[in-house]
């Protein structure tokens, strides 16, 4: 399955033009500049519209208006073929993935959690049958530092990760560490395609998935 990943649009999205063609598409999180109604909801009619026969997404910590809808709710107002995963999963072609907006607390954010135990219980939630594992966050040490050099991810995330060893890690959050890093476990993808000054200046990855 051919999969064309990006993260970090803040309502951007509209410029993204001539996209690859893909088995699936998926979304990182933060959609929005500030997860305001008339954001979110010309966002998702975008996605929805767009030509993937599976589209996924999850929220970011900019994306205010999710913390207080359920996935049920999200769930209605998408089309059949396109998906929104909060500290969920879906099986799609016999590949598993799963899906979580949560990132370790920075000022007020969206969707943030302390880092320890309250984070953790977030990511023992992932199944151990994860092939594509979907965060808005990095975990600690992979594709995470930000322009003062401060490694930003989250080490209860990482271990995680190095537990249940998914085929794909895929994230966003810290703009200027796009890119794409390969252990021996995991294939990890920084997905952000605006940098540091909000610049639309990368490109969505697209990748092949044999699970």
């Amino acid at each position: 399955m051919k999969i064309l990943f990006f993260s970090d649009t803040h309502g951007q999205h509209r410029k993204l033009k001539n996209l690859p063609q893909a088995d699936m598409l998926i979304h990182a999180g933060d959609i929005s500049k500030r997860g305001e109604d008339h954001e979110v909801e010309d966002f998702i009619r975008w996605f929805s519209a767009l030509n993937y026969p599976y589209k996924i997404f999850i929220a970011g910590n900019h994306d205010f208006y999710f913390e207080d809808e359920t996935v049920n709710r999200i769930q209605k107002m998408l089309p059949s073929d396109t998906y929104y995963l909060c500290n969920t999963g879906v099986s799609i072609e016999g590949i598993n993935i799963w899906g979580s907006p949560i990132t370790p607390t920075f000022f007020n954010w969206a969707f943030n959690k302390d880092r320890g135990s309250e984070i953790a219980k977030y990511w023992n939630k992932i199944p151990k049958n994860t092939n594509i594992l979907i965060t808005h966050g990095p975990p600690f040490g992979v594709l995470d530092k930000t322009r003062t050099g401060l490694n930003a991810g989250c080490e209860d995330l990482l271990r995680k990760v190095k537990s249940i060893k998914p085929a794909y890690h895929l994230f966003g959050h810290i703009h200027e560490s796009y890119g794409v890093c390969e252990k021996e476990y995991t294939t990890f993808m920084n997905g952000s395609i605006l940098d540091e000054n909000y610049s639309l200046v990368n490109q969505p990855l697209l990748f092949d998935v044999n699970c």
